[in-house]
């Protein structure tokens, strides 16, 4: 008898809540940094997005019981800045854990912080490829497929389309502007010469037609704009005033209907060609999708003046909805080793927002959640999706 009472004992203490710094019976801290203002303002939205979907998973409980609190700052888009919100979060707000910090500099910049603080940054949004260095950093996961991918995609669709022809490329000088660059030439493998014109750009110039002047006068008939958003749309806008029509390349991140494509002009932004790996908020072709009926009807109640032809109000939710199911995973166990450990153990999950047949998978050695992409091309007033969904994985 005196065992068994024992033996239950036992189980009663090991079924005991384990808690760190963030988190409690009621509560769960998440901290996140994300441009409001600055050159990638248009990101912002994300953390609006998210901060409205957290508030809907409180108004159903929220998670185990215990209610989100999201404590959001804006970095501007700039490294000390993100440095310094990070600290605040971490040693001020004292969050259990990072998520969806926006931008490769920012990340960059607050990554090893992060590391040396064992605090999770979970699901960054940028896909630069180190952010899915496990070894170095176990602390950092990314979430969106890697630029290399992406870059490698485009290469792919050139050698077969068109392999004669003359590449030029503007890109942005930062590491989300080289790693996407790098997995372009990598694509290209031997016939990297087919690049004929690259040029860069600071995210801090306030127009960058003189880069498109430039790249146009190389004689290249394509183009890959490996752009955010505000750049995109410039980019767009000045091949045309330019009359300059090559194959045009857009990066997923600067492929936003309502952020780049219409503000450049739908007519200008008629054949451009770029990749998804998530569903477009505007595409009819979702209107009975079961995800997509659930994300209109979050829009509909927590942000209705959010615009749905913006590709960060998707990407958002989706990041969001993947916090979320590591924190279930997570159960009672809110420790951020634990955090960490559900974030690399992620089977076949499925956002509402992401294309049939693309799924987070995650393991201690892949910190790379989602790694396929599909082939678009903008027609009319929204992107048009076609050939099969690609892998693009590049490994731990």
């Amino acid at each position: 008898m005196a065992t068994a009472l024992f033996a239950f004992a036992a189980s009663a203490a090991f079924a005991q809540p384990a808690y760190d710094t963030g988190a409690s019976d009621s509560e769960i801290r998440i901290g996140n940094i994300v441009p409001y203002s600055g050159p990638a303002s248009a990101y912002g939205v994300i953390g609006r997005i998210e901060d409205a979907y957290f508030k809907m998973i409180n108004d159903h409980g929220g998670i185990n019981g215990r209610k989100i609190t999201f404590i959001s700052y804006d970095d501007g888009y700039s490294p000390p800045k993100a440095v310094e919100q990070a600290r605040r979060l971490v040693e001020s707000d004292q969050v259990l854990f990072i998520a969806s910090s926006l931008g490769t500099p920012s990340n960059s910049a607050i990554q090893k912080y992060m590391n040396a603080k064992k605090v999770p940054q979970l699901f960054v949004a940028t896909g630069a490829t180190k952010f899915g260095d496990y070894k170095n950093f176990p602390w950092t996961i990314g979430w969106q497929p890697a630029y290399q991918s992406e870059g490698r995609i485009y290469a792919a669709y050139l050698l077969k389309e068109k392999p004669d022809a003359r590449i030029a490329v503007l890109y942005q000088n930062d590491d989300f502007g080289k790693d996407f660059l790098k997995g372009l030439k990598d694509g290209l493998g031997d016939k990297a010469a087919l690049i004929v014109a690259e040029d860069s750009y600071e995210v801090a110039e306030p127009t960058i037609d003189s880069h498109i002047v430039k790249l146009k006068s190389s004689g290249a008939d394509a183009l890959v704009s490996i752009t955010t958003p505000k750049f995109a749309a410039q980019a767009l806008k000045k091949a045309a005033e330019l009359d300059w029509k090559p194959i045009y390349f857009q990066s997923n991140v600067g492929s936003s209907v309502g952020s780049v494509m219409k503000p450049a002009g739908y007519a200008t932004a008629q054949g451009v060609l770029s990749a998804n790996y998530a569903k477009d908020g505007t595409d009819p072709q979702w209107d009975n999708d079961q995800g997509m009926t659930k994300f209109y009807g979050f829009l509909a109640k927590y942000a209705p003046d959010a615009n749905r032809a913006d590709g960060s109000v998707v990407f958002g939710y989706g990041h969001a909805q993947t916090v979320v199911q590591v924190l279930k995973q997570a159960g009672d166990n809110l420790t951020r080793a634990n955090i960490m450990k559900q974030a690399a153990s992620l089977k076949d999950f499925a956002p509402d927002t992401l294309l049939p047949g693309v799924t987070i998978n995650t393991s201690a050695t892949d910190f790379h959640p989602i790694e396929q992409l599909q082939m678009m091309r903008f027609e009319g007033e929204r992107w048009r999706l076609f050939g099969p969904v690609i892998n693009g994985e590049i490994g731990g």
